[in-house]
């Protein structure tokens, strides 16, 4: 299993996770690729967490080329609803482990 994270603040909570959440744009957007599992949106109260899971990591990056532009342009579009965004990383299973 492969996990893209990403940390996000927003003024609007309630547009962030129609966007961001496992029913979302994005998740909608992922589900076109192959290898994608789900999302997880996760929040402490004032920031949020999205966890986006894929089978490996060469189907994420897969998905990442083939859907490249739609990603852009669905990025553009949500650009107004995160006051701020950082990415927590990419992780990868450890065999046995998960």
């Amino acid at each position: 299993m492969f996990v893209a994270a990403w940390r996000f603040t927003t003024s609007d909570r309630d547009a962030f996770e129609r966007h961001y959440g496992p029913d979302g744009t994005w998740a909608q957007l992922f589900r076109r690729g192959d290898g994608y599992v789900r999302t997880d949106l996760l929040t402490d109260g004032t920031a949020y967490v999205t966890l986006d899971w894929w089978t490996s990591r060469d189907a994420y990056d897969a998905f990442r080329r083939e859907h490249a532009d739609e990603y852009a342009r669905i990025d553009l579009e949500c650009e107004s609803l995160t006051l701020s965004e950082e990415s927590l990383g990419h992780f990868e299973e450890v065999a046995g482990r998960m």
